[in-house]
């Protein structure tokens, strides 16, 4: 990947199939083929409705005996999706028990979302140090997983460092949680959705999934941070990418426990892009981005309001060989005693990405004090295979003790982890 600078933990996490949320199935005719005096969904559970006794009974073991093997509480999720689609119907009706089941369990699908890849993580110290390492830390990853038709969700993963044991991941629970979603307003483009992920005991028993119109095609790069207000309350925050299949653009992530987060639709110019990177507290009472949104340079914005985005100072332009293309952002400045430390990536020949880093001034982050001339990480010969080849990136690093510790996804496939020292990276800035 690199020469000296890091030290590689040799730890690769790599997509597993056998990871499944159980989301909506939604089902309807086509355009010429649409009653709307009786959809789909409503033949589906007149079907339903006419199995006899003992064929219901059956296949409704059937399916909670399945879906119980990876899934907690499925028959209260079951009726929730009943309560959803009846929500959706004109008529009234009480069906019994099993039958509620049964039509949750026809319009309800599982989803592999991590089936293809997992890769692009942001690493956050976690509020509880409880039981970390001797002179280390615990951690909260997130991940961009990809399933069945390209389609991405985030979902997340908990750790811990040392300087002694290195990069340790903690195995994921065998169960992940069926959300319940709330809000936002019809048209998706408005207001804050929340996800609240009833039952989850670790953060890898959740997972977020496109639920609204501007997420269709993907929930994309997580750049998440541990945000620290002007009174010290910390809490995690984030950016991320939505996709609907046409355009992408910016969404803000709040989590408010293990079990519910927040995602708030984005205003202004500036979120109408990708690759925002929130700082982890105000500048000069401000809260501060940096961002890409003439897909070529970073720039620095600033806004009184969180959730509106507008102009900003161009910060860094492509200068180097490996960066002619574009820069972008790896996840969110860094402060540390020099300045803040912002994490790169450069988009060269053949469409190569590879990391480098650069120190802005940290009473004003307009200013650039230093950047690398070379990559700090490019991708290596043996692992320039995958999705996309020859690819390094990462959403986000952490620094601890004066040890930069980078999380960094490998040809959109699989994530690995690698450390080095805050002053080495400096000394190779000019």
């Amino acid at each position: 990947m690199s020469d000296s600078l890091f030290d590689f933990s040799g730890l690769h996490l790599r997509p597993d199939p056998a990871r499944t949320v159980i989301k909506p199935f939604g089902v309807d005719y086509p355009e010429k083929f649409r009653d709307a005096a009786h959809p789909r969904v409503r033949t589906v559970i007149d079907r339903v409705l006419s199995l006899d006794v003992a064929t219901r009974h059956e296949e409704c073991e059937t399916a909670l005996a399945a879906l119980s093997e990876r899934h907690r509480n499925v028959e209260t999720m079951l009726n929730r999706r009943f309560d959803e689609v009846c929500g959706t119907l004109d008529e009234a009706f009480d069906p019994a028990p099993e039958e509620k089941l049964l039509i949750g369990a026809y319009l309800s699908a599982e989803y592999s979302f991590e089936a293809a890849a997992l890769f692009n993580p942001s690493i956050v110290m976690r509020m509880n140090q409880d039981n970390a390492p001797a002179e280390g830390i615990n951690f909260i990853l997130s991940l961009r997983g990809i399933g069945e038709g390209h389609v991405s969700s985030v979902t997340f993963r908990t750790g811990s460092w040392c300087a002694t044991g290195g990069f340790v991941i903690d195995d994921p629970s065998p169960w992940v949680t069926s959300p319940r979603i709330e809000g936002p307003d019809e048209s998706g483009k408005e207001g804050t959705t929340r996800i609240i992920c009833e039952g989850s005991e670790d953060p890898s028993e959740s997972v977020l999934f496109p639920v609204i119109a501007s997420q269709r095609q993907g929930i994309e790069d997580m750049r998440m941070v541990r945000f620290t207000e002007e009174d010290g309350t910390p809490s995690f925050l984030g950016t991320y990418t939505a996709f609907d299949g046409r355009d992408a653009r910016c969404e803000l992530f709040r989590g408010t426990g293990i079990n519910t987060f927040e995602m708030t639709i984005l205003k202004g110019s500036v979120p109408e892009s990708k690759g925002m990177a929130l700082f982890p507290r105000r500048v000069d009472g401000r809260y501060a981005m940096i961002g890409r949104q003439d897909s070529e340079n970073l720039w620095l914005i600033l806004s009184d309001d969180i959730t509106t985005w507008n102009g900003g100072t161009k910060i860094v332009e492509p200068k180097y060989p490996w960066e002619f293309i574009q820069l972008g952002n790896c996840g969110s400045p860094i402060e540390i005693d020099e300045g803040w430390l912002l994490l790169t990536h450069g988009v060269g020949m053949m469409r190569n990405y590879c990391m480098g880093a650069c120190l802005l001034d940290k009473d004003d982050p307009s200013k650039l004090l230093a950047r690398t001339a070379e990559p700090i990480l490019r991708p290596s010969p043996e692992e320039r295979n995958g999705y996309v080849p020859n690819v390094v990136y990462s959403c986000g690093a952490i620094v601890h003790d004066r040890t930069l510790l980078l999380p960094f996804g490998i040809a959109d496939n699989f994530a690995s982890f690698a450390s080095c020292s805050v002053d080495d990276l400096l000394k190779r800035m000019s």
